[in-house]
């Protein structure tokens, strides 16, 4: 069951001492001694040894939930035992997609009883995330959850808590981090080539203008799909398509934030991972809603400032032009994205697949970049399945991503109500004006609750 709701949090959390590993208690986080080993699996035209078989339920398998079980359907060592939807055409679709063979929920706390399966995979819309996954650590399950990990500090904390009491392996599905491109960039940054960096920048632009959704009417929700549990801890509203449909949700404020919050886990994770900065000091915000005319209430232009002791991080979202700073493409309406990294020496800019660098001197075509040094991934979803054997964190685990989803949600609670807020890392939860710690502090509609860990 889900438990009831902590405000505070206790002892300090930040990357560096994630990834030390130095303490006992994040210990338990980095090298798992305990849990549950794969499961055996009785069945015929098995492509791998029985005992090396992975059993794993999936909640949430509209979108980007059905792409995943494609994803985790190539893997050998993979069985699909169980789908969950809170829509049933959905949840029947998934099930002929996994085999015709797994077992059938609309409502996660029922699998999460029954189920047999070593872990769970969750793509829900990201107002879910959090206690789902908690609830599935506590059932003693494995995690995946797809990004964000969270959209409020306080979420992440218990996420994070959860994960270090209950010595579950997790992976965050931010499925870039994985890619060659990706790790090249960060040897490149901790080589030193470029000098002591001071800004990191971080840029999303894509032109939606007049707005993606239209303006379709509330309407009644469509048979077969339970519309309160949908909503589950978000405030009760009227059933709208566009909310539903298509990823429609990422378009709406009370599920997302905004755009920061749908590809700043992939694209501030370069930031992130190459400087390793831990939690933020502060952060500002500036932005609104000043062009799409549709249903959807995020905000279509952003601008965050994050700060750190030595440098600073921004991050820029417009979705009312296609402008691309120059780098990649001409402008045509869709997604441009880029990362920045200036230094005393030279500026490296990245997006996903590609980076060029840009020296003061002017020799960046005759540097010598650094040999390779980050081990390469086997991929994203085989990760996380290696970690299950293993009991060893994959990359992306909740410890690891937290600090980047302590910032976003920092950033959002700073642009929703116009305060600068900071973070107490003795206290490990956000400080400032009160209206800012109650944008960054959760609330859900009852009978949900936070648990306390």
């Amino acid at each position: 069951m889900i438990r009831k709701m902590a405000r505070k949090t206790g002892t300090q959390v930040t990357r560096r001492e994630f990834l030390k590993g130095a303490s006992t208690a994040l210990a338990v986080g980095t090298a798992v001694g305990t849990g549950l080993a794969p499961r055996r699996l009785r069945a015929q035209g098995q492509t791998a040894p029985p005992s090396e078989r992975i059993l794993l339920a999936f909640i949430g398998v509209a979108g980007r939930g059905s792409a995943l079980i494609n994803d985790f359907k190539r893997l050998p060592e993979s069985v699909i035992t169980d789908v969950c939807d809170v829509y049933r055409p959905h949840a029947e679709a998934a099930r002929e997609m996994a085999g015709g063979r797994a077992d059938v929920y609309s409502d996660f706390r029922r699998l999460l009883e029954k189920t047999r399966a070593d872990a769970v995979v969750i793509a829900t819309p990201p107002h879910w995330h959090p206690l789902i996954s908690i609830a599935a650590m506590e059932a003693g399950k494995d995690v995946y959850c797809e990004k964000p990990m969270c959209l409020r500090p306080d979420e992440g904390v218990a996420m994070l808590r959860t994960m270090q009491k209950t010595g579950r392996v997790t992976q965050l599905g931010t499925q870039i981090h994985a890619g060659e491109n990706f790790r090249r960039v960060v040897e490149i940054v901790r080589s030193g080539l470029l000098g002591k960096i001071t800004a990191v920048r971080t840029i999303v632009t894509l032109n939606e203008f007049p707005g993606r959704l239209g303006n379709v009417p509330d309407s009644d929700p469509p048979g077969g799909l339970d519309w309160d549990l949908w909503l589950g801890p978000l405030p009760k509203r009227p059933f709208n398509r566009t909310l539903f449909e298509s990823g429609g949700h990422r378009y709406f404020r009370a599920c997302v934030g905004s755009w920061v919050n749908e590809l700043g886990p992939h694209i501030m994770d370069l930031a992130f991972w190459a400087m390793d900065p831990g939690i933020p000091r502060s952060a500002r915000a500036s932005g609104g809603r000043f062009a799409l005319q549709d249903v959807s209430d995020i905000p279509d232009t952003v601008e965050m400032l994050f700060e750190y002791p030595d440098f600073t991080m921004t991050f820029s979202h417009t979705a009312a032009n296609g402008y691309n700073f120059g780098f990649g493409q001409e402008p045509d309406r869709g997604r441009r994205l880029m990362v920045l990294f200036h230094g005393t020496r030279g500026t490296l800019a990245a997006d996903y697949g590609s980076y060029r660098l840009f020296l003061e001197d002017g020799t960046a075509g005759d540097v010598k970049l650094p040999e390779p040094s980050i081990p390469r991934s086997p991929g994203h979803q085989k990760e996380f399945l290696d970690a299950i054997k293993t009991r060893q964190q994959p990359p992306c685990n909740f410890q690891y991503h937290l600090p980047l989803a302590i910032a976003i949600g920092m950033g959002h609670a700073a642009l929703f109500s116009g305060e600068k807020i900071t973070w107490d890392a003795q206290r490990q939860r956000v400080a400032g004006p009160r209206p800012a710690v109650a944008e960054a502090t959760s609330r859900y509609r009852a009978p949900w609750q936070l648990p306390r860990v």
